[in-house]
């Protein structure tokens, strides 16, 4: 089948689409947009307190009724140091109701290096932590109530709250007392503690938590082939597509025809086995009820879980239950959350180390151990041992392992956790920021929460030296008084100053890139003498991009992102070196080879698939290293490209974008996103393509000659067809035409009913009179059946909202292409015109309908051909059709005509704009998809999952950002500890915050190419990152070239391909005169364009054989260097 091919432009940031003066509700201000509008006033109406517009991504990625409940909450933050600070912004961003924040310790100069919100100046002025950054924090959001607590807060205070966090409290009688005050009172607790590079979170969400969605996927559904009369019951789904359900999940049916009446009932699910891709069975005895007739679609059910969690005090000893009592149906904690499996074991002894730091505060009146101190650390371990020992004699005594306990203590480990847990790193507090501010909105039931207990490390960023040179590396950890000092306890000071002296780009400045900014500017990279941040960013800031890109506020709309960005991350660091662009990465003027040449590092924070190549292309070119990161809603993914160590991006294909073969769309739609393609496509072909095609046709005399040689006569018909349908609407005569003027709305309106009537009524009778409900294929077979979807023409009806709708957004959409003016035209009037209509009587037609799933509709004529006819089920063939050459040429000679009338006047094309309710393009692909549906009796989408579908939109969150980029930045670290990292020393990560999941994994090696069997690889092992240098001597001819090879690796060339277009073939006699051209002369005239003037090599692609002609050459690019 063939693929569909969308031909509109993605998501164009200026829509030329019709507009219309909104009031506040949302409402047009104009009466002729009433229906338009309907379906999203009543969206806003619905969620009044929550701005979509503001919150738009956030929504596809949770839903409108979490979405709500989230704006409902109100959140007791303790503690606001750079963890806290991540805590409160990506909550704020979030949209929760209120949130109080409380931390009354003064400022210091060491917060600096992960506290984003506090200056300089606050430290010299001696301002507490929560007094810095109420102001900051509260311009995030404007409809979330950011207030501070000063003091202390006691339980009564706790109960207007709905979730509490407390952040690195230093006294753990203290959290345990608030925690207590909290299960009691089913409040959420959460408890987290970044120490240096460990960290550790506890939650405690009550004693019968419910969670209504654990993934947060859409559910799954199936189109079912048969099911047995056995017990029990065997499904078998239809072989589009391989069953994605898991043992255990739940399911129910619509459509069955046959079994039982009560077999579709939607209030019963049946838990499923499994038994192979396409099959599973369900508990029903079936063997006594009526044979399965056909039809029936199996539908995934979400089932409600419910978790019991223990308090703090018990949790601590008892941080996983392994038996519970078999009568209770909640869920125990019976795991550490695993954040890394190489690291197998790690939960469980860093549990010990934070209960051993815990107690080492209480005995130092809440002091951390000191920075870099031996006999604190030893300590450390000492009271780990302790506690451990004491859970072993107890386990020993009651012969159960009840306590929390392991075979012995890891005292390197917790050596390391003491001696830098005074350490306080932007890196660590962006992570953790992310997973707790997720745990925190888990309170709505939507996702799986943590349960109870996560520990994560980066112990890999510890310079693998530590041990041999502890002494010297100790000393370099001690602060200087400077802002990067929570940074240097870790890293000591020479490893600061080259992040102070690195040249980084980043490319993107939207929701990564702000994180990315505001990590530099925090830990300093780019901030010295001879460092420099790149940052470019083509994009303008719109109100969506206000819930996760948190650097850009209300008064910055329509400002562009990267300058807005540098300006706001210098303020978190006056030393901070951005210098900031407003181009594509693609910009070889700007971004040259001396340009690349200077930069250490480059930083991905881009949203398209292509620059991510391009600019991971150029790393491999120039040998830079590449972070590489991404996020879908809840998930997220980093990958680390180092030079000569690990592949490159590109090197792993990306899945294919998902597409859906024509006939399916065009004829045997099965689910609501075939009927938004669908729509979109149609969206596209008449409101962009065809005013393009007109207005070409209208500048362009030859337009249908050079259709001829460019398009089969199926194509070209079609294409006459619309613009003859288009223009033929006009009134032409002269003074109109001169005026630009020559349709009415009323036209506009009148054309509108005639399309519903073609699409929703006569294209399918059409179907059905040629493929009656009763048709079968060669073989016998019910040809509606599995799933193809028997449709039903619909009978327009003026009372029917959707249709109305429809009128509505397609009138106007016509009307901004033919220039008209809006007119104070309410839904009565239009009413009005609509019974002024006269719609012809559709006529069934001899057609052709493609039932083969192999056929690509290449001779498919809209439906309509001379050739392949099928017949309807009676044999009749129906009307005749004409011929196509014929058809063509008499439309041609009529829109001669018409363009000799029209002179200086051109349509205007609509470019889609998906974010603009307002502009009727939504509207029209939302009633255009929705009628479709119920032509084929698929469940209809709303008007935001529509635009989700039909808009490309990709869910995001603040928290995943947050999250993501801390790890990225970890990373970062890591390829500048020593001259020479190992590549087992970096970890490319996936995550899901919503199950929660976190994957860590080993960078791939690059592939090493080398001889086998009849290909010699030259030279032997070579990767994606070598190539031949070879620079231009004597007359820079093709035969230099072709000697150079021959001579210096014995390789006898076969052809040399440049830029796009073969430059030599050695076997083609017409290009041995080349031989003595000049490389850049051919170069230039086979790829008909003139080298650019900062171009100083070709990349050349060699094929050819050894010198004895056995075997062939596998060899890397070749890289011509014909100027300095």
């Amino acid at each position: 089948m063939e693929s569909n091919q969308n031909k509109m432009e993605e998501d164009s940031k200026e829509s030329r689409g019709t507009k219309r003066k909104t009031t506040d509700d949302g409402a047009s201000s104009s009466d002729g947009s009433q229906i338009q509008n309907r379906r999203v006033v009543k969206a806003r109406t619905a969620s009044s307190h929550v701005d979509i517009d503001r919150l738009n991504r956030q929504i596809y990625a949770l839903g409108m009724d979490t979405m709500i409940s989230i704006s409902n909450t109100n959140v007791f933050l303790a503690g606001l140091q750079g963890v806290g600070v991540e805590i409160a912004k990506n909550l704020i961003l979030a949209g929760i109701k209120s949130i109080t924040i409380q931390d009354d310790e003064v400022a210091t100069l060491n917060d600096l290096s992960s506290q984003f919100y506090i200056t300089e100046e606050d430290v010299k002025a001696g301002l507490p932590r929560s007094q810095c950054c109420v102001t900051k924090l509260s311009q995030l959001n404007p409809h979330v109530q950011v207030t501070a607590h000063t003091g202390l807060y006691a339980p009564d205070f706790l109960k207007k709250f709905q979730v509490v966090v407390i952040v690195n409290h230093n006294s753990i009688a203290d959290t345990v007392r608030i925690n207590e005050f909290c299960h009691s009172n089913n409040i959420a607790f959460i408890f987290v503690q970044v120490r240096g590079l460990f960290g550790s979170i506890f939650t405690d969400f009550g004693e019968d938590f419910k969670v209504t969605d654990a993934t947060g996927e859409e559910p799954m559904r199936h189109i079912i082939a048969s099911i047995t009369n056995e017990n029990p019951a065997l499904v078998t789904v239809h072989d589009e597509g391989r069953i994605e359900f898991q043992n255990g999940d739940h399911v129910n049916f619509t459509e069955i025809k046959g079994l039982s009446d009560d077999i579709n009932n939607q209030n019963k699910s049946y838990p499923i086995t499994v038994v192979s891709p396409y099959t599973f069975t369900i508990p029903i005895d079936a063997t006594q009820l009526a044979p399965y007739q056909g039809g029936g679609i199996v539908h995934q059910v979400k089932v409600p879980k419910r978790l019991r969690f223990f308090p703090l005090k018990e949790s601590l000893e008892k941080p996983i239950v392994s038996k519970k009592p078999d009568d209770d149906a909640r869920e125990y904690p019976t795991a550490f959350l695993q954040s890394d499996f190489a690291k197998f074991g790690a939960a469980e002894m860093l549990h010990f180390g934070f209960r051993a730091l815990n107690e080492f505060q209480q005995r130092h009146s809440g002091a951390l151990p000191g920075l870099g101190d031996l006999k604190h650390a030893e300590e450390l371990v000492s009271i780990a041992n302790e506690l451990n020992q004491q859970a072993n004699m107890e386990n020993a005594r009651i012969q159960y392992k009840l306590l929390h306990e392991v075979s012995e203590i890891d005292a390197k480990l917790l050596t390391k956790f003491a001696l830098f847990s005074r350490g306080d790193i932007n890196p660590m507090a962006a992570f953790f920021g992310g997973v707790v501010a997720q745990e925190v909105l888990k309170i709505s039931g939507k996702f799986f929460p943590l349960h109870q207990w996560f520990y994560f490390d980066a112990r890999e960023c510890i310079p693998e030296s530590f041990d041999e040179n502890m002494s010297s590396l100790l000393a370099d950890i001690q602060p200087c008084n400077s802002r990067y000092d929570g940074q240097i306890a870790i890293f000591g000071k020479t490893f600061q100053q080259k992040l102070l002296d690195l040249n980084v780009f980043l490319c993107g400045a939207g929701a990564l890139g702000c994180e990315f900014l505001k990590n530099f500017a925090l830990m300093g990279v780019g901030c010295g003498p001879k460092g420099l941040v790149h940052v470019t960013d083509m994009d303008t800031i719109e109100k969506s991009n206000l819930s996760r890109q948190f650097l850009f506020r209300d008064s910055d709309l329509g400002q562009m992102k990267s300058k807005t960005a540098a300006k706001a991350a210098k303020t978190m660091n006056p030393n901070f070196n951005v210098k900031f662009y407003e181009i594509p990465v693609e910009t070889e003027e700007t971004f040259d080879e001396n340009f690349w040449k200077s930069l250490d590092l480059v930083v991905n924070a881009l949203d398209n698939l292509k620059a991510r190549k391009y600019t991971d292309a150029n790393c491999v070119m120039y040998g830079k290293p590449l972070l590489e990161s991404g996020t879908l809603g809840t998930k997220a993914n980093t990958q680390v490209v180092i030079p000569h160590k690990t592949e490159s991006y590109g090197a792993s294909p990306d899945a294919p974008e998902k597409t859906y073969p024509m006939c399916t769309l065009k004829h045997y739609p099965n689910m609501i996103e075939h009927t938004i393609e669908w729509a979109r496509d149609v969206f596209g072909g008449l409101f962009k393509v065809c005013p393009e095609d007109i207005n070409t046709f209208l500048e362009k005399p030859d337009f249908f000659d050079a259709l001829k040689k460019s398009s089969n006569l199926g194509s070209i018909r079609m294409t006459a067809e619309s613009m003859n349908e288009f223009l033929s609407c006009a009134k032409l005569d002269e003074d109109k035409a001169n005026k630009n003027k020559i349709l009415t709305f009323t036209d506009c309106v009148i054309w509108a009913r005639l399309k519903f009537q073609e699409y929703f009524y006569n294209t399918i009778a059409q179907l059905v009179y040629n493929l009656p409900a009763n048709h079968r294929t060669k073989e016998g077979a019910m040809f509606w059946s599995g799933p193809k979807r028997f449709p039903q023409p619909i009978a327009f009806d003026p009372e029917e909202e959707l249709h109305m709708e429809f009128i509505n957004s397609a009138s106007h959409l016509f009307a901004f292409i033919y220039n008209v003016p809006d007119e104070d035209m309410d839904e009565d009037k239009i009413k009005q015109i609509l019974k002024t209509v006269t719609v012809p009587v559709f006529t069934p037609k001899k057609a052709f309908i493609p039932t083969d799933p192999n056929d690509k509709g290449e001779n498919n004529n809209n439906g309509n051909t001379n050739n392949n006819t099928t017949e309807d089920g009676n044999g009749n063939t129906g009307g005749v059709v004409d011929d196509d050459e014929q058809y063509i040429e008499n439309t041609q000679k009529k829109l001669d005509t018409i363009k000799s009338k029209l002179g200086a006047f051109r349509l205007t094309p609509v470019v889609f704009e998906k974010d603009d309710d307002t502009n009727h393009h939504m509207s029209f692909i939302t009633s255009c998809s929705n009628l479709r549906a119920r032509n084929y009796t698929i469940p209809e989408a709303t008007f935001q999952k529509t635009k989700q579908i039909a808009g490309r939109i990709i869910p995001a969150l603040a928290t995943t950002t947050s999250c993501i980029t801390g790890l990225v930045m970890l990373e970062l670290y890591k390829l500048f500890l020593t001259p020479t990292p190992r590549i087992e020393m970096f970890k490319n990560s996936f995550l899901n915050l919503a199950l929660p999941l976190f994957a860590f994994s080993e960078p791939l090696a690059p592939l090493k190419h080398t001889s086998k069997d009849d290909v010699k690889a030259v030279p032997e092992n070579w990767t994606q990152w070598d190539v031949i240098e070879m620079e231009e001597k004597g007359e820079g001819t093709l035969r230099d070239v072709v000697n150079r090879l021959k001579n210096e690796y014995g390789v006898e060339v076969n052809s040399i391909t440049g830029g796009e277009a073969l430059m030599y073939v050695s076997f083609m006699a017409a290009h041995a005169s080349r031989l003595d051209e000049k490389v850049v002369r051919i170069w230039e005239r086979v790829n008909k364009k003139e080298l650019p003037a900062m171009y100083t090599f070709l990349t050349l692609l060699v094929e050819g054989t050894d010198l004895e002609g056995d075997l062939s050459i596998d060899m890397p690019e070749l890289r011509y260097r014909f100027r300095k």
